[in-house]
């Protein structure tokens, strides 16, 4: 039965699993609070700007910790989140950025791992391929010298977890969208136009699709193989 339809009409309640997984997720929802309620500025980078941002995307390696199922899934989703969260770290300090997209980009490999080539979909590439490629010839212009190749790299890494993501489907789709979302506002607000409101959108987008990534590791191990 629908943990929904256990209660009383009109009155719905949560399964006794259902609270388990909000109880263990209440770490990550408490310290994005904490990141946007402190909201250092930018231009005040130091260990404790970085151990803000860093502690949501460890909270959610934290949570899988205990999971008994899926232990190689959760295994690599755990090393992408903490290599996501060295990423942060380093794009706190803008001399780093390039250490943070190599972290970002060895999160990404760990991604395209956990999700497979199953079921293949590879009618989704040209749709991606076509976005990846417009939106870098945009980009391209205004990259300084050097950057080109390794911003290539990342992006053919990023469109193959994209391409992965959209194909498993469920809360991967959603958080590799997002993710997506937030690599394209963050490039273009360094790199080419700084945006309003920029950081708001790239880090609630960031933490969303880190989120809805982590929540496929609490779906029933049959959801995982499909």
């Amino acid at each position: 039965m629908d943990a929904w339809e256990e209660g009383l009409p009109g009155k719905p309640c949560f399964s006794a699993q259902q609270l388990r997984l909000c109880w263990r997720l209440s770490p990550f929802f408490l310290t994005c609070a904490v990141y946007f309620l402190l909201w250092i500025p930018q231009d005040q980078p130091s260990w404790v700007s970085a151990l803000v941002k860093c502690l949501p995307v460890v909270c959610l390696a934290a949570s899988l910790q205990v999971e008994r199922w899926g232990r190689l899934y959760c295994t690599l989703l755990q090393g992408a989140l903490l290599c996501s969260a060295v990423g942060d770290a380093c794009l706190i300090w803008p001399d780093a950025f390039l250490h943070g997209m190599a972290a970002f980009a060895v999160a990404h490999l760990l991604y395209l791992w956990a999700f497979g080539l199953t079921p293949l979909r590879p009618g989704l590439l040209l749709p991606i391929a076509l976005v990846c490629v417009l939106y870098s010839s945009i980009l391209l212009p205004h990259l300084p010298t050097g950057m080109a190749l390794a911003l290539a790299a990342y992006s053919l890494v990023l469109a193959s977890v994209l391409w992965r993501g959209l194909a498993r489907g469920g809360s991967i789709r959603w958080g590799v969208l997002l993710f997506t979302f937030s690599d394209m506002v963050l490039a273009w607000d360094t790199f080419a136009q700084p945006l309003p409101h920029a950081r708001l959108l790239v880090m609630t987008t960031y933490y969303a699709a880190q989120f809805l990534i982590t929540l496929s590791a609490f779906q029933s191990p049959r959801l995982k193989t499909n």
